[in-house]
């Protein structure tokens, strides 16, 4: 096993990618994608859709810092959609419907309708047109987006997220600019243990934890499992936390 520590979103992560897993899945895809980047001779999109909890920002991470240890292999430059998150203050202020109920948005927050699709869109049409663009980030301790964090400049960019390939109005238009997908389905209980340690290392309580990803993340889990597009590459993540390509 190799181990992977990276900061992600503010936590600290510590991953483990088998050698297998990165000498039959990992560097091939990589090559496929510098394969694409030659051809096309222009920056290479490759949008990565999983649930929350499957891990998608720490693997997009380990395969740009894999990308950099291979000759042979174009750089790969990793980038995510939750610095798209619409700001707390507009969250704490704004309502909206959950099980016929009227809630702060707040309450939801990581659903598809508290994310700025418009803003996103405008973002990933700059990255595919090749440009070189600033890029956000999200804080899960300031619990705010943060501009500019990041420029995209590289040849292939790997933008992840939960609903890159969301089949809905809105959402599934981002699927044309993308040269390649990859879709990562898990299964919903092993994502909800994940889930509820990521919420308690971020600041909550055990209990705290635990209502809200059973409130909030395990139906954005659900639509991002069931209501997904198909990908060019399917992964699923196993209980050993290894990945493997259907």
């Amino acid at each position: 096993m190799r181990e992977y520590k990276v900061n992600i979103n503010g936590i600290d992560v510590n991953a483990k990618y088998s050698e297998t897993t990165i000498n039959a899945v990992f560097l091939p895809l990589l090559q496929r994608l510098t394969d694409m980047q030659k051809k096309k001779d222009g920056r290479i999109l490759v949008m990565l859709a999983a649930p929350p909890g499957a891990g998608k920002s720490t693997l997009s991470s380990f395969l740009e810092a894999l990308s950099k240890e291979q000759d042979d292999i174009c750089n790969v430059q990793a980038i995510g959609m939750d610095g798209f998150h619409r700001r707390q203050e507009y969250l704490l202020s704004h309502d909206t419907e959950r099980d016929g109920k009227t809630i702060k948005m707040v309450e939801i927050k990581g659903a598809p309708i508290t994310f700025d699709l418009e803003k996103l869109t405008e973002a990933v049409k700059r990255v595919a047109s090749g440009e070189t663009c600033g890029w956000p980030s999200y804080d899960r301790h300031l619990h705010n987006p943060v501009e500019d964090t990041y420029t995209v400049s590289e040849k292939i960019v790997i933008l992840e997220g939960n609903y890159l390939l969301l089949n809905e109005d809105g959402w599934r238009e981002l699927r044309n600019y993308a040269d390649y997908t990859i879709r990562i389905t898990a299964n919903e209980d092993f994502l909800r243990n994940r889930l509820i340690d990521r919420k308690a290392k971020s600041g909550n309580t055990l209990e705290k934890a635990t209502a809200f990803v059973d409130f909030s993340d395990m139906a954005n889990v659900r639509i991002c499992l069931n209501d997904s597009l198909d990908a060019d590459m399917t992964l699923s993540l196993d209980e050993n936390d290894d990945y493997k390509a259907l």
